[in-house]
């Protein structure tokens, strides 16, 4: 994995809570990195880049396709509950070196849906480009890595975040549970760091790690395939 965490015990979930405040602290300043991709969706590309894999990728495509159209004219926060639902329930987990046979590989959206199998950065990444996709400012997005308690033990997870404003609550789509839930209400997930195509975000303090271009090269790798996917 990209980071690693201790197992020492949880912290409270008042703790935790200011920790998600602080990793949103500075998102009005995300404007001013290097990196802004443009938001705009080109469908004829993403179903050509669709078709080039087999027909059953073309559909489900074309199924992400009406979901944006369907969401578009909704509020943010009913979006972020419509795209969570659509990827929980039509992507099954399994670990990256079952599907890729790698320890960790970053799948495009197509990618996903190709295989119909992913991780957690898997379903947080679709998600993402999807909401964008859906006029969700990039701004307002994070994926974060957190520690998660499963079962008594302390994991790497991935979830993604949305803040409303710069430095409110975050709303957490996860692929572990069915809905959107604020952050105070999943003590259960310690955050790490976080990420967007503007910034990074290191710990739970609010000072910038830099370019995720330079930090990720599985999410530089990431970036070329999905603009070339349309997205």
């Amino acid at each position: 994995m990209l980071f690693s965490g201790s197992r020492s015990a949880k912290p409270g979930s008042a703790g935790l809570a200011r920790g998600w405040l602080r990793l949103g602290a500075t998102l009005a300043l995300a404007s001013l990195l290097m990196f802004s991709p443009s938001a705009a969706l080109d469908q004829a590309r993403l179903l050509e880049a669709a078709a080039r894999f087999n027909p059953r990728t073309l559909a489900e495509a074309q199924q992400v396709l009406q979901l944006i159209d369907k969401v578009l004219p909704l509020d943010e926060e009913a979006r972020l509950s419509q795209v969570n639902r659509f990827f929980n329930k039509r992507i099954e987990f399994r670990e990256d070196i079952e599907v890729w046979g790698k320890i960790d590989y970053w799948a495009s959206p197509l990618e996903l849906l190709d295989k119909g199998r992913g991780d957690c950065e898997d379903y947080a990444i679709a998600k993402y480009f999807s909401l964008v996709s859906a006029g969700v400012p990039v701004a307002k997005l994070r994926m974060v890595y957190v520690r998660a308690s499963l079962g008594g033990r302390s994991v790497a997870h991935m979830v993604l975040a949305y803040y409303a404003q710069p430095g409110a609550e975050p709303l957490i789509l996860d692929n572990l549970i069915a809905d959107v839930r604020p952050a105070s209400q999943r003590p259960d997930l310690q955050p790490v760091f976080s990420f967007n195509s503007e910034g990074l975000w290191q710990g739970v303090g609010a000072t910038s790690a830099g370019d995720p271009l330079q930090r990720l090269s599985l999410w530089r790798d990431l970036l070329a395939k999905v603009q070339a996917e349309g997205f």
